[in-house]
């Protein structure tokens, strides 16, 4: 194990179960009020059957109601068209947007961070309505076959200022602890998994080439076949 990460786990040496990946998302939350940009990360809780005990950025699976969330300002077309250039099963609008939905809604449920604007309304799933417009998608991973929960997860990234938040109001949940703002060029001394050090490595390629992050972007895509990891650009 390299210093500062944690490989994914290998697969048993028994047969390969064949479990389905289940949409997830997760979004960096970059600051760049000083002279770098940093980025939120925390624990994954040691209750986690998934990844315990190790440093990510928010987020987490899509849930069935991510698609009713009401939300302020759409995706930008570019990432909405982005999201939905998939070889195999076509991804409709609303899935999409789900999946965006999703990574605000762990956002605020893992970091207390509302990226949109507040409501008073008591009966509403969030206390906010969700602002889509500025986010970047960064990157998709498919955990490898073999393990007991598999995730195809979108990555995205916004800057703090772009949404108005507090950097300084960041709350830590049962579900993500020890929030730290990690230097986007340091490598980090957490223990991170080998797909968010390589998510990393992509986000300090993307800041190095254009530090204003355009929506116009190849997305890389990791999967793996036959035992081989692929990185593709979708």
């Amino acid at each position: 194990m390299t210093q500062g990460r944690q490989s994914v786990p290998p697969a048993s040496n028994g047969p390969e179960r064949r479990v389905r990946p289940r949409d997830a998302a997760s979004i960096m939350l970059l600051d760049r009020s000083g002279s770098g940009v940093r980025v939120l990360m925390g624990r994954r809780s040691s209750a986690h059957a998934f990844m315990p005990d190790v440093y990510v950025f928010p987020g987490g699976r899509r849930d069935p109601t991510d698609h009713r969330l009401a939300f302020s300002s759409d995706l930008n077309p570019v990432v909405l068209q982005s999201l939905k250039s998939v070889v195999g099963q076509p991804v409709s609008d609303a899935r999409a947007r789900a999946l965006a939905l999703a990574a605000l809604r762990e956002l605020y449920e893992e970091a207390g961070v509302p990226l949109g604007l507040s409501h008073m309304e008591t009966e509403a799933p969030l206390p906010f309505l969700p602002d889509l417009a500025n986010l970047r998608y960064m990157a998709r991973a498919i955990t490898p076959p073999g393990h007991s929960r598999r995730f195809d997860t979108r990555f995205f990234a916004i800057f703090a200022d772009e949404a108005d938040v507090d950097t300084s109001s960041v709350l830590e949940s049962r579900e993500l602890q020890d929030l730290q703002w990690i230097d986007v060029n340091d490598l980090p001394s957490l223990r991170i998994p080998e797909i968010t050090a390589i998510i990393l490595a992509d986000l300090r390629s993307g800041l190095n080439a254009d530090p204003t992050l355009p929506y116009e972007r190849s997305v890389p895509f990791y999967f793996t076949r036959r035992g081989r990891f692929i990185r593709t650009l979708l």
